[in-house]
């Protein structure tokens, strides 16, 4: 007779967030690690109501599969690594991506959020890991999303109250820290636009517009230039967040979908120590602000 494992049912799901390679600013402080995640979007997910699993980069395709089968979502954060890094943050996007994307295919249900560059990495991976971006300037600056036909209908909004949306729509609550976009041109020439919706759009201060929200046609993956975590849980002056309580309320949101859509699978760790060895609160966060840096926590990895 074959024995099956226990396997436990968690109230609450389980979001892996991918590292990535350490910033140069990073570097020069903390010489002795290699990769990290901003404590922001721990806290933003946590916020959601699930738990945090650090995705280590520089891994074998045995390593995120193991981790995937346990997991119920995952979170490609912003950040300012390139996507030519070997054993950097694209790679292990590229796999991450690939496995998730044939699970979803094989019935399973998986949904992977990309934040600022998370964002533009799910793109380049859509676009077979061919450059699409282009150059823009939207730093620093608090927009409304200018919503697109049919957006109602998304995945994404289709659960966020009016209230909400009307915020979204005219209030510059979205936290935009990006020198680089994608435009409906872009997707539009690399094809795109046939398995990729648009659903919120804006201009940067050259008047350049690019797509800030989309959605796969097919999987539960949603993408976002703008940074949701940023209003609740960094305070860099310079940064100039959005931290009304209007901000603060339509930034869930996002992570909320993330969350929602994880909670639609059964994968589970099999024994609730096995969770605990791999949670973020096996690693201390940084208090990184106080020494000059751009985050104000971060996670960090060897």
């Amino acid at each position: 007779m074959v024995v099956l494992p226990v396997v436990l049912s968690f109230e609450f799901p389980v979001i892996g967030v991918l590292t990535e390679e350490l910033t140069a600013s990073l570097k020069k402080v903390y010489p002795n690690y290699t990769s990290y995640i901003a404590a922001s979007y721990v806290k933003a997910v946590e916020g959601s109501g699930a738990r945090v699993v650090p995705l280590f980069i520089g891994q074998n395709e045995q390593y995120y599969q193991n981790k995937i089968q346990k997991l119920n979502g995952i979170l490609f954060p912003g950040g300012s690594c390139r996507f030519d890094v070997k054993d950097g943050y694209a790679e292990a996007g590229a796999i991450i991506y690939d496995l998730v994307e044939k699970a979803n295919l094989a019935g399973d249900h998986i949904p992977i959020l990309g934040v600022c560059l998370g964002f533009e990495l799910l793109m380049h991976l859509a676009n077979g890991e061919k450059e699409l971006r282009t150059d823009c300037r939207s730093e620093n600056v608090g927009l409304p999303l200018q919503f697109q036909p049919g957006f109602r209908k998304s995945k994404l909004y289709s659960r966020t109250g009016v209230e909400t949306l009307t915020t979204l729509a005219s209030y510059p609550v979205t936290s935009n820290h990006h020198k680089y976009c994608i435009t409906r041109k872009n997707m539009t020439e690399t094809g795109l636009m046939a398995n990729w919706r648009v659903l919120t759009l804006n201009k940067d201060s050259n008047n350049l517009e690019f797509v800030s929200s989309v959605e796969s046609r097919t999987m539960p993956f949603v993408g976002i230039q703008f940074h949701p975590e940023k209003n609740s849980y960094e305070w860099g002056e310079k940064q100039h967040n959005p931290h009304s309580e209007r901000a603060i309320k339509t930034a869930r949101i996002f992570n909320d979908w993330l969350a929602h859509e994880a909670r639609k699978n059964n994968h589970s760790y099999a024994k609730l120590s096995d969770l605990y060895d791999d949670l973020i609160q096996n690693y201390p966060p940084f208090f990184t602000s106080k020494k000059g840096l751009y985050f104000e926590e971060v996670y960090l990895f060897k």
